[in-house]
């Protein structure tokens, strides 16, 4: 008689270490995020969205050159092909919502010989010209061409708006990128390597990944924490508004999170960067609204839910952040892609190294003992 392994049963992998990474380290406890060594709130505001691939890809900051080539390479596959383009063309005219554009356009990019750098450079260069040109695209308009003298982060609200963005704005989109590149293993990192376990190329491992980014558990939902503030108007109203919602057993969006038990360090990396980029380019009298929101949120989160720490999460300001930007709510799911990208083809390349099938075990809970009975006697 066989032995039979013993399991432990942990819903959603709860808990459950399935890998060892490099990337990034996310203390919920404590309220840290380290990406690559370097704490979240240290390097999102100071680096190029270039330079934190670079270093995803590579455990190191790039010098003067390796950063100069991959501006360089990255570039060189920023303009997408014929074949993505009448996809994008194709499902624009269905009116397809911009995840599902990504996720149809984005199959298109491997390339020819399936090399994983190649299909890297190609996916993370590529997501801003795809949901930027489907915007386009969906409006009646037609795609801006990347430029090569523009960064990354310059080049995806060029091909947006057609007009070369402030160095504020750039700064602002560069530093939410950073803090959005990689975060542990989510539900769409954990995609990602799986697909890449199975010897599979990385185009289908981040195709996978925007499949599971698009479902709103892990997605979230930025665009709702903004319009609550929307719908509070001003400042004395807020306190009223917030309680009706939590009287009626409603959820306060963009306070809380499933892994943060205090608050989110994205949000005040995130939060900081709104500071800036409304005093200079944005609507000062929307940011000062949004912290009074927030300051009655966190108190009446506190009183309703006491010792739950429900602090501000990282969905808040990220609506904050790209409203200020001048992106519209149905693309701010698409532009975390745009950055999160980066983590997922880096957590590629490590699946890639360590080269062993994900392969859970399930336990059976179903019936027991049943016999065959022939159609006419059921």
């Amino acid at each position: 008689m066989s032995e039979k392994t013993a399991v432990t049963f942990a819903p959603g992998l709860e808990g459950v270490v399935a890998t060892r990474t490099r990337l990034s380290n996310v203390d919920g406890a404590a309220g840290r995020l380290v990406i690559a060594g370097f704490p979240v709130e240290e390097l999102a505001v100071r680096a190029s969205f270039e330079e934190m691939l670079y270093l995803l890809w590579n455990g190191a900051l790039p010098d003067a050159e390796e950063l100069a080539a991959l501006r360089r390479d990255l570039a060189a596959v920023r303009v997408v092909s014929q074949t993505t383009k009448d996809v994008l063309e194709a499902v624009a005219a269905e009116k397809v919502p911009p995840m599902d554009a990504l996720r149809m356009a984005s199959g298109t990019l491997g390339s020819r010989d399936g090399d994983d750098r190649d299909d890297a450079l190609r996916l993370v260069a590529a997501f801003p010209t795809i949901v930027a040109a489907h915007r386009r695209l969906s409006q009646g308009n037609e795609p801006v061409e990347p430029r090569p003298e523009l960064s990354h982060a310059a080049n995806y609200l060029y091909m947006l708006s057609g007009e070369v963005p402030s160095a504020e704005q750039v700064q602002a989109l560069e530093t939410y990128l950073n803090t959005v590149s990689d975060h542990g293993m989510n539900a769409s990192t954990f995609t990602a390597r799986v697909i890449v376990s199975t010897r599979s190329d990385l185009v289908s491992a981040v195709v996978g990944a925007v499949g599971a980014l698009k479902g709103p558990l892990h997605g979230g939902a930025p665009g709702p924490a903004l319009d609550v503030v929307f719908e509070i108007g001003e400042a004395s109203r807020a306190e009223s508004y917030l309680r009706a919602k939590l009287d009626r057993g409603e959820r306060l969006m963009g306070f809380g999170h499933r892994v943060y038990k205090v608050r989110d360090p994205r949000a005040d990396v995130l939060a900081s960067a709104a500071e800036r980029l409304y005093a200079t380019d944005a609507d000062r009298d929307l940011y000062r609204l949004a912290l009074e929101v927030e300051k009655a949120a966190i108190r009446l989160l506190e009183e309703y839910k006491p010792g739950r720490n429900l602090d501000t999460n990282v969905e808040f300001y990220t609506a904050l952040l790209l409203h200020g930007l001048r992106l519209p709510p149905e693309l701010f799911t698409p532009t975390f892609a745009v950055g999160r990208v980066a983590g997922w083809t880096a957590h590629c390349f490590e699946q890639r190294e360590l080269d062993r099938l994900i392969r859970p075990q399930s336990e059976y809970v179903g019936a027991e003992g049943r016999a065959w009975e022939p159609v006419e006697e059921r």
